[in-house]
């Protein structure tokens, strides 16, 4: 069966054959693996059965790379509005509601209007009923009160909880580095 080019993405893993990132995924598109290839950046350790061609070269496909050159993980995570959901698991820290990046709001436990600031220690992901129901108040004035404390995560606990949120395509030549530290199943 033919692929197209376009279903063929490399994962991508640092020198340590660890994931550069989980959520999202690393990968890169084929054009960009080849380049890297070429350019001498990466180790090739799994290929699709599709292959490209020039005149002068055949290759198959990477499925797996992982760079030469180790990259060090930031040590503090960028402060944006997916990577609040993604520290509070996408669910609502009021009533626990899971949800989407698009059905999922922000919500400032202290109101900017009441002297909050938007930072990690006053931002939660929230349904839009709670963040409704909330509106401009305190939460001991409106019963209200997030499930878990905000607190600026490491890049390491939001890597684990990408972990849990696998994204709808991945392919069987990845299994075995994606949730390599995980326990294996005995049988």
């Amino acid at each position: 069966m033919t692929l197209s080019l376009n279903t063929c993405p490399a994962l991508v893993l640092n020198a340590d054959f660890r994931p550069l990132s989980y959520f999202p995924l690393s990968l890169w598109s084929w054009q960009r693996a080849i380049k890297a290839i070429f350019l001498n950046r990466v180790t090739v350790l799994s290929e699709y059965d599709q292959k490209v061609r020039s005149p002068s070269v055949e290759m198959a496909l990477p499925s797996v790379i992982s760079l030469k050159e180790y990259i060090p993980a930031s040590r503090r995570p960028a402060f944006t509005r997916f990577n609040v959901f993604l520290r509070d698991k996408f669910t609502c820290q009021y009533c626990g509601a899971p949800g989407s990046a698009e059905q999922l709001t922000f919500d400032h436990v202290i109101p900017r209007s009441r002297g909050g600031k938007t930072e990690w220690e006053n931002i939660v992901a929230a349904c839009s009923s709670c963040n409704l129901q909330k509106g401009n108040r305190l939460p001991n004035e409106c019963g209200i009160h997030p499930r878990r404390e905000p607190r600026e995560p490491s890049s390491h606990f939001l890597q684990n909880n990408g972990r849990s949120f696998p994204p709808n395509f991945l392919h069987k030549s990845w299994a075995d580095y994606l949730y390599w530290d995980s326990e294996l199943e005995v049988g």
